[in-house]
């Protein structure tokens, strides 16, 4: 199986969980509508979007010179988070079964991809505010994540002790190394961008779970799944996710003071304008 086909039935699986999660948790809208507020938030939130899109591009060129860099001025942490936490992931693994490696595996991969894309979705269909949150947010994940990995050296466990802990992804599904193989680097594990992200939706869906049914449920649920999936899998250590969560906290917290002050400073403009009118 090549890389192209991973990358098909990625998308096709999770193409079919969008429409699933837009029919269960979308509020009731004319398509007309739809559209034309999809327009609207798309245009306003253009300029952050670049921003995220930048930041993505910079992430993905400095990704594998950044290992380099990493060796000549970070900090190697491997050994310390592994005194730490001592066999942690491996007695996560000792309660391994083929079904819950196939659970755990489906949320890592199908999982961690719907829970990135469902929101900007969900969003640019309905509300600028979390849409433009989210995007806020992913930037800050991501520009953070890259400084850590340069700063930070650090294995994870299938890494560090194979002998204790097992690759439990690529023993159950092996063509998933093709695809990971393109966006991980093994040196880079601290904080864990899957435990962040996942977090950072599960947060901002908290945060407006009153415009979306029971999203936000679904949201935690499935964030938690894979915060836990990436030690399960012997990807990443505690001290990793730990980290991850502590990063997203850091970047809604951020993205919420960006974005409620971008909001007030908007709403403040007319009124200043209906003054002016007035003198």
């Amino acid at each position: 199986m090549t890389l192209l086909h991973v990358v098909l039935q990625v998308v096709v699986v999770v193409a079919l969980l969008h429409i699933i999660g837009l029919y269960t948790f979308a509020p009731v809208r004319e398509f007309r509508s739809l559209l034309v507020d999809a327009q609207t938030n798309a245009r306003d939130v253009a300029p952050t979007a670049l921003i995220l899109g930048i930041v993505l591009l910079a992430n993905g060129l400095i990704r594998n010179a950044g290992v380099e860099l990493s060796w000549l001025i970070g900090v190697n942490i491997t050994g310390s988070i592994h005194a730490l936490e001592g066999q942690f992931v491996a007695t996560v693994q000792s309660f391994a079964t083929p079904e819950l490696t196939m659970l755990f595996s489906f949320a890592y991969i199908f999982g961690y991809v719907f829970i990135l894309t469902f929101p900007v979705v969900l969003y640019v269909l309905h509300d600028t505010e979390p849409l433009m949150t989210t995007l806020v947010a992913y930037s800050l994940n991501y520009a953070i994540g890259l400084v850590s990995y340069v700063l930070f050296v650090a294995y994870g466990p299938r890494n560090y002790i194979p002998e204790m802990v097992e690759s439990l992804l690529y023993t159950s599904w092996p063509q998933a190394q093709l695809l990971t193989s393109q966006v991980n680097v093994n040196t880079n594990v601290f904080p864990s961008l899957h435990a962040s992200l996942a977090v950072t939706v599960a947060l901002i869906a908290y945060r407006f779970r009153g415009r979306y049914g029971r999203w936000h449920n679904v949201a935690i649920a499935l964030a938690t799944l894979i915060a836990v999936s990436t030690m399960y899998l012997g990807i990443h250590w505690l001290t990793d996710v730990i980290g991850g969560v502590v990063l997203a906290v850091l970047s809604v917290s951020i993205a919420t003071r960006i974005v409620d002050g971008n909001r007030d400073r908007t709403a403040i403009r007319p009124r200043i304008r209906r003054r002016l009118r007035r003198l």
